[in-house]
């Protein structure tokens, strides 16, 4: 079983910030992520400076995109980023819009999704989703369980790329043993630690541990 890429989310408000987090772990990581709220805030330009100072990387602007897929995902490609995030209560049209300016959409799991409409994604050539547990839903308490394995066990059965997200922790990665997960991603649980540089390289070997 291939071995799952470790993801950095920069959520973060300021340009400043995320280029100072992500220097220190740009290199144990294997995917950058320009998070939802860098980008309402500086998309462009965050996106130019991760693909100037990571050139080597895959960059993704996290734009949870609801609407004009083709023109957010030109403005992205053209910034540097090599895929990008719809919403999944965005139209069929608006993804497939999407991705044809971008490498690969990845479709984020949120609400009241359906297995049918994940096929109907499929179906269109959209072969990436991102299961999450929200940082709202964290916070009110909930945490991962059996049935979201469940749900991943079932997104990657029906032949999709899936990665996870949402308050991971390095001890946390063993609940997914067994599971072909494509990429494991960890925002504050890197970027928040004394030292990101090592927190990352823990998520990394404890993956490896895991699947290789």
């Amino acid at each position: 079983m291939a071995r799952p890429n470790l993801q950095v989310a920069l959520d973060h408000s300021d340009l400043p910030s995320a280029i100072g987090d992500v220097v220190k772990v740009g290199a144990e990581v294997d995917i950058i992520e320009v998070g939802t709220i860098l980008c309402l805030q500086v998309g462009a330009v965050a996106l130019q400076s991760m693909r100037a100072l990571f050139p080597n990387k895959v960059v993704i602007a996290d734009t949870k995109c609801a609407d004009a897929g083709g023109t957010v995902a030109a403005n992205c490609q053209q910034a540097g980023a090599d895929w990008m995030t719809v919403i999944c209560c965005a139209t069929l049209p608006t993804m497939v819009a999407a991705a044809k300016e971008v490498k690969e959409v990845q479709v984020e799991l949120y609400g009241d999704w359906t297995f049918a409409q994940a096929q109907s994604w499929l179906a269109a050539g959209i072969t990436q989703v991102i299961y999450h547990q929200s940082r709202d839903a964290l916070l009110a308490g909930e945490s991962w369980g059996e049935k979201d394995l469940a749900k991943v066990k079932r997104l990657i059965e029906m032949g999709f790329k899936v990665s996870v997200t949402g308050g991971l922790t390095v001890e946390t990665l063993q609940l997914f043993a067994g599971l072909k997960v494509f990429t494991f991603i960890a925002g504050r649980g890197i970027t928040n630690a004394a030292d990101p540089a090592m927190a990352a390289r823990a998520f990394k070997e404890e993956i490896q541990r895991i699947w290789e």
